[in-house]
């Protein structure tokens, strides 16, 4: 693939591995550099600068190949106008040890790099991840392109992109009981569906767990409402606990959320119910074993039909059936046992723990190694899902 203007290429000099991402984090946190001139938006909202994230978090795409990057950190989103590669990637990557050559591109360790989210372009088939650079409060967002197996870091500097604000998010030093940080939480997933953004995570409100919505462009106020459900694992009520992953999908007809939350209830919400200000309740439908935080949720076409496919960090790959979400009756009690309501085929998917769709036939996941402990990058065939 010929160089692209702006990018790192995985096989730069050492010293270009050692010292070019140093100098790409420096210039993030400049966003002021460029001349005021510089700055008039086009059409979508998106003006020329170097956006200054915080930390790099949950992905999506637009259907136009815009790249939305949730900041929980500086409890923002971001619009960004990413640079397609020349060419289409004709197949998903296979990376084995892909963090120790992301690693070697940042001028440091493998354990000393942290893989988010994934999101593959609509259009040019590339993936990008989220990462960060260091642990703790001096980690550093980073963002990465792989087209094939050449990874790149996506150097941010006189970009077109657009910033969105999130109101009521948890105070930078609000914790927890326990003494974690409460901020981290303020956007645990994002997903993007005909124009709007649905973001779930945490506010500083009483009833903290929460969904937002923004329209794209970013030029109007967007929507913020509080949600409760039932968490039959617990025997409560539950409004505390943010969603972990989500994923729009029509349910017989009926545009919604699907929801699911640490000790793994499985739970809907009507897309029409959220709105601003308002307190939303969900219909939990499952109840998929306590003890484990699911990670992500993918539709899936197969066969001329849907199915939804969740990958969890304790538990086995989930295969869901949604004509079973539809004819679930409402979780409203305590549940003995560890499973209960919409049934489920376990799925071979242990370790993985981000994927998405690479094109109609493949998708694409970052998995980490049950033995060794190290990441890969690889793609499977939709038809042995």
């Amino acid at each position: 693939m010929p160089s692209s203007p702006g990018m790192i290429r995985s096989r730069s000099a050492s010293w270009q591995r050692a010292v070019r991402p140093a100098l790409i984090l420096i210039l993030l946190a400049a966003p002021g550099w460029l001349p005021a001139g510089a700055q008039k938006a086009d059409a979508r909202g998106l003006a020329l600068g170097t956006p200054a994230l915080a930390s790099a978090g949950p992905l999506a795409f637009s259907d136009d190949g815009v790249l939305f990057v949730g900041d929980a950190l500086g409890a923002a989103v971001f619009a960004i106008a990413v640079v397609e590669p020349a060419a289409v990637a004709a197949e998903p990557p296979r990376i084995e040890g892909f963090d120790r050559q992301l690693a070697g591109l940042l001028g440091t360790t493998a354990s000393e790099v942290m893989v988010h989210d994934l999101a593959v372009h609509p259009r040019s088939h590339a993936v990008y991840l989220s990462a960060a650079r260091g642990r703790g409060a001096d980690a550093q967002p980073v963002l990465v392109r792989v087209v094939g197996n050449d990874i790149t870091v996506l150097d941010l500097v006189a970009v077109r992109f657009a910033r969105a604000s999130l109101a009521k998010a948890p105070k930078p030093d609000a914790k927890d009981r326990r003494g974690r940080s409460l901020r981290t939480l303020a956007i645990t997933d994002l997903k993007y569906r005909d124009g709007t953004l649905y973001i779930a995570g945490l506010s500083n409100e009483e009833f903290s767990s929460s969904l937002r919505t923004l329209r794209f462009p970013f030029k109007a106020e967007g929507t913020f409402s509080t949600v409760e459900i039932y968490h039959g694992a617990h025997g409560r009520y539950e409004t505390h606990a943010p969603i972990r992953t989500l994923l729009p999908i029509d349910l017989d007809g009926t545009p919604q959320l699907l929801a699911s939350y640490t000790c793994t209830p499985l739970v809907t919400l009507p897309l029409e119910s959220l709105r601003d200000g308002q307190h939303v309740k969900g219909k939990t439908v499952a109840e998929l074993g306590y003890g484990n935080t699911p990670l992500d949720m993918l539709r899936v076409e197969k066969d001329g039909k849907t199915f939804v496919y969740m990958v969890n960090n304790r538990r086995g790959g989930m295969k869901i059936d949604p004509a079973d979400i539809v004819a679930a009756g409402a979780i409203t009690a305590p549940v003995e046992g560890m499973l209960a309501g919409v049934p489920f085929i376990p799925m071979p998917f242990a370790g993985i723990l981000r994927m998405d769709d690479f094109d109609d036939q493949t998708i694409v996941y970052l998995r980490r190694d049950l033995e060794g402990g190290g990441l890969s990058l690889r793609g499977q065939p939709k038809r042995f899902l």
